[in-house]
């Protein structure tokens, strides 16, 4: 009996970049929150050896074996030895190398999936240990709800907030996709050079709304939107639109907009 799960995106409110850390990784604070208007299709069923099929209108851009789903059943195997092999099916529905984690979120119902399949009998935590070592917003997406994301984004804290007046609408410009390391390359570098007031999360997300456009931001635009104008622009594209806040989500491609209701 397969266990199938549907996975949902995510986009960041705010993305300060704050240092870059000892272990080559850098310190931000961002707030994640779910977004269920793109997503993935998974299952896992017991299989003779392991194996995955990527169903995706486009190339995927790397080797099935290597799919963080796969990572997460060789993690998990690593502590539970007679975890038996699976087949992975996953139907890809959220646009890659946009900034919205859906490769993260696979990961994570792939978890979330074995657990149940095999009554491994991890709990929430449990779990959201494993997946922070398969990347820095992987636990996210088992809670599922609006966290505050910090240090390498994996430290997550509930943060209660209410955007049930607006619409959030998502687009990504055909053809672009930005890597993480693309994007953090020379980022700390192009804060300093923008001179800009960099105002606390927290502080900035009790602003009303349509105040965002003035002190929420996402540091990755900086280095960003001068390499790929075409994102820049629609970002742009959204405010004419009639948004009253709209950036860049993660490390791009995606731009998102919050539209009144």
């Amino acid at each position: 009996m397969p266990a199938s799960m549907k996975t949902n995106v995510k986009i960041n409110l705010g993305l300060n970049v704050l240092r870059r850390r000892e272990d080559g990784y850098h310190d931000i604070e961002t707030l994640f929150v779910p977004y269920d208007g793109l997503g993935d299709e998974l299952s896992v069923t017991p299989a003779d050896t392991l194996s995955i099929d990527i169903l995706s209108g486009a190339p995927v851009g790397w080797a099935p074996e290597e799919d963080l789903t796969m990572k997460a059943w060789r993690l998990l195997k690593t502590d539970f030895p007679a975890l038996p092999p699976v087949h992975i099916r996953l139907r890809k529905g959220a646009p890659v190398g946009a900034g919205l984690g859906g490769g993260s979120a696979d990961a994570a119902a792939c978890l979330q999936a074995l657990n149940r399949l095999f009554s491994l009998g991890l709990n929430t935590e449990m779990l959201a240990g494993y997946a922070s070592r398969l990347g820095a917003d992987c636990a996210f997406f088992l809670y599922n709800r609006p966290m505050l994301g910090e240090g390498r984004g994996d430290r997550l804290t509930p943060f209660p907030i209410d955007l049930g007046a607006y619409e959030i609408r998502v687009a990504m410009p055909d053809g672009i996709s930005v890597s993480t390391a693309q994007a953090y390359r020379g980022v700390l570098e192009a804060k300093k050079r923008a001179d800009l007031p960099e105002i606390p999360l927290r502080e900035a997300l009790r602003y009303p709304v349509p105040a965002w456009k003035a002190v929420l931001k996402n540091d990755f635009e900086a280095t960003v939107f001068p390499q790929f104008p075409a994102i820049a622009a629609l970002k742009q594209a959204f405010y004419e639109d009639g948004a009253v806040y709209a950036a860049m989500s993660g490390s791009g491609a995606a731009v998102f907009g919050l539209f009144a209701r």
